[in-house]
């Protein structure tokens, strides 16, 4: 893995063990390590649950859901066991912060499910990582040892007299297993493919009892809340939009990397100074600001603080993070070719206006992009795209139609000039670089 990079307008929360050597329990010990587990024993599960709403801390896998209101929703007497059920199956684009947690710091991500099961009354957590992440998965099973082994895991946690087991799970490499019930679909040995809710994982989850569902990054910013307090993590970001985020800035940036930054931090910001601006001397031409799946931002959008509410309203979203900048020798047709190519291998194919719809825009953009376009195919990929949009069983076909729509609308122009014959951005750059 590269090195760390870091900047001086990042604030360390999660990121603060990263380059310690804490995936080593003694020196995740050393750095407070198992404190907030001890404390959330000691203030009981609606305590745990009020500090996690006064944090504002939101969904960091991408749909921005408040964590304290989630775990609310799970009934405190069920007939079924409850179940923590940690998403570590990073697939989305653009994206990769989990990896780091997951390969410095995995103690805190065992950690926030202990939490997170206390607050909810469960007794089992699951830790679910990419299939693709094969060395994490190595590092998490030897911390779940070490924590089974000086009893911080299994049966009386801690003296408590609570007990609580976290297994570890491996994926198979597909990005549909990402959506919160297809994960427990997988996890429960079927074909990883979402269910119809209602009802929803709080209420029938993974083998039907109350489950609750977070991201990798959401967890393991559970027990510094728990030390820090609610208000304090609050405090480091935006109204309702509590605490940092790890923003994977990468694409025609000087200076790529994960950066932890407070929540609704300037993009723009964000590109030419903690990246170090746009490299080679070009000029910026798009962002997609959390990841693949989010509507793309023109350069002169740019200028927006990065949560969920700004860019919300600023027709984007916030999504996993991923923020990929594009420069001027980018063409928009050739990038949202390869978009659909991705969500069309993905698509899982349980429900027609994805498995259709993603293949028959892949088929009209790679036609297009070939030279082989007409006039009709610049509306009918928008008509498809927006056929899509709102009517799939998961999010999957709304993450293939959003940048569809938007790179339509926004650079049809790029289009046109695909159709009547002008270069695209990447071929004049060429030619231009072909001595005379």
């Amino acid at each position: 893995m590269a090195d760390l990079v870091s900047h001086p307008d990042e604030v360390k929360v999660v990121s603060r063990r990263f380059g310690q050597g804490a995936a080593n329990l003694d020196r995740y010990l050393e750095l407070d390590g198992y404190k907030a587990v001890q404390k959330a024993l000691s203030i009981g599960p609606d305590a745990v649950i009020n500090e996690m709403k006064a944090s504002n801390l939101r969904g960091r896998g991408g749909a921005g859901f408040p964590t304290g209101m989630k775990w609310s929703f799970v009934p405190k007497q069920a007939p079924k066991p409850k179940y923590v059920l940690c998403n570590g199956d990073e697939s989305e684009p653009g994206t990769c912060k989990d990896r780091l947690i997951l390969e410095h710091d995995p103690h805190s991500v065992i950690e926030g499910v202990v939490v997170a099961g206390i607050a909810v009354g469960s007794h089992t957590g699951y830790i679910y990582i990419r299939g693709e992440y094969r060395y994490l998965s190595e590092i998490m099973q030897k911390a779940l040892a070490d924590a089974y082994a000086r009893g911080f895991l299994g049966k009386n946690i801690f003296g408590s007299g609570y007990d609580f087991d976290v297994y570890w799970h491996g994926g198979a490499g597909a990005y549909e297993v990402g959506e919160e019930s297809a994960l427990m679909e997988s996890l429960e040995g079927k074909r990883g493919v979402p269910r119809i809710r209602p009802p929803f994982p709080a209420v029938v989850g993974l083998w039907g009892g109350p489950t609750v569902i977070n991201n990798v990054e959401t967890l393991a910013s559970v027990p510094h809340i728990m030390l820090g307090g609610g208000e304090w993590y609050a405090s480091l970001g935006t109204p309702k939009n509590g605490g940092t985020r790890l923003f994977c800035l990468s694409g025609h940036v000087a200076k790529p990397g994960v950066y932890e930054l407070p929540l609704g931090y300037n993009l723009k910001k964000m590109i030419f100074e903690v990246g170090g601006g746009i490299r080679d001397g070009n000029k910026l031409k798009a962002v997609t600001p959390g990841g693949s799946s989010t509507p793309v931002l023109k350069a002169d959008e740019c200028d927006v603080g990065m949560d969920f509410d700004q860019l919300m309203k600023a027709g984007s979203m916030l999504g996993s993070g991923g923020v990929v900048v594009l420069d001027d020798t980018t063409c928009m047709v050739k990038y949202l070719q390869r978009i659909m190519m991705f969500y069309q291998h993905e698509s899982c194919g349980w429900c027609i206006p994805c498995r259709e719809g993603t293949d028959w825009l892949k088929k009209t953009l790679n036609r297009f992009h070939a030279g082989g376009g007409v006039e009709k195919d610049i509306g009918n990929i928008q008509y498809l795209a927006e056929n899509m949009l709102g009517r799939t069983f998961c999010p999957l076909g709304d993450a293939a139609a959003m940048p569809a729509i938007s790179i339509v609308k926004k650079y049809r122009n790029e289009f046109e000039d695909h159709l009547n014959g002008r270069p695209c951005p990447l071929e004049a750059k060429a030619l231009e670089a072909v001595p005379a």
